[in-house]
């Protein structure tokens, strides 16, 4: 499925970084590069549902716990995320959690989902693993 883009205000990223797009998350959605920490992984991640880009969220997915297949829903609207807290998972270490609140409207009703995320880095690379909804 092509990534669409029309979902971006003018050019800039939806992960809020004040960066375009096509120098932030794009540079990871078109595997230019990879994401330097667990944060960045995170970010790059929400900018893929905004994007619906699910070949980008199943290949940064560790594989223990990565599903087959993603049906990302079109009418869910990704409207903003706010970082709220991370432990470890910079350039150097091996593990890391991202906890945050990915705020959407869908149908005509806004939501916002809290996760608490873990990621792992194998051979130099991030991976999600899983989260804690709440």
């Amino acid at each position: 499925m092509p990534i669409d883009l029309s979902v971006l205000r003018n050019g800039a990223c939806p992960c809020l970084s004040g960066e375009q797009y096509a120098q932030c998350c794009g540079v990871f959605h078109r595997g230019e590069a990879e994401a330097p920490t667990a944060e960045q992984l995170m970010r790059s991640r929400y900018s893929a549902f905004v994007v619906l880009d699910p070949a980008y969220l199943l290949c940064t997915w560790h594989p223990d716990t990565r599903p087959a297949g993603l049906d990302l829903d079109p009418d869910l609207w990704w409207r903003r995320l706010d970082i709220l807290g991370t432990s470890r998972g910079g350039p150097l270490d091996s593990e890391g959690t991202v906890e945050f609140a990915a705020h959407y409207t869908h149908d005509g009703e806004r939501g916002v989902q809290r996760e608490k995320s873990r990621f792992l880095r194998v051979d130099r690379r991030w991976y999600y693993v899983d989260g804690t909804v709440g």
